[in-house]
């Protein structure tokens, strides 16, 4: 279906007029005192409605040993590339230095 007639700014405007965006409400813990969406727990000590729902301290020991094992293989791994780009370099370096010493042979030919 085709729409027949053009939509004025105005009457686009009113449509619009309901877009825009609302701050979200929160809510205060009452264990720590930190501001978290209402009806949902806190995402910095756990706790809702006064109980401990998830023990944060534990995930975030767990989250920070987990991140530390892979730094540390990340680091194993780019030991061993650290070799072979170390060959790397020396061979580009006599690939620019070649035709550097061409274009001073052919000066002095000249």
């Amino acid at each position: 279906m085709v729409i027949r007639m053009r939509h004025t700014r105005a009457h686009t405007a009113n449509r619009r007029s309901h877009h825009a965006l609302k701050a979200p409400t929160l809510a205060i813990c009452s264990n720590c005192g930190a501001k978290h969406r209402p009806h949902h727990m806190c995402l910095e000590c756990g706790f809702y409605k006064g109980r401990m729902v998830i023990d944060v301290a534990a995930k975030k020991k767990a989250r920070d040993e987990r991140l530390q094992a892979k730094k540390d293989m990340i680091d194993a791994q780019q030991g061993f590339g650290q070799e072979v780009a170390e060959e790397a370099p020396a061979t580009e370096e006599a690939s620019v230095e070649a035709p550097a010493e061409k274009v001073e042979e052919a000066k002095e030919e000249k």
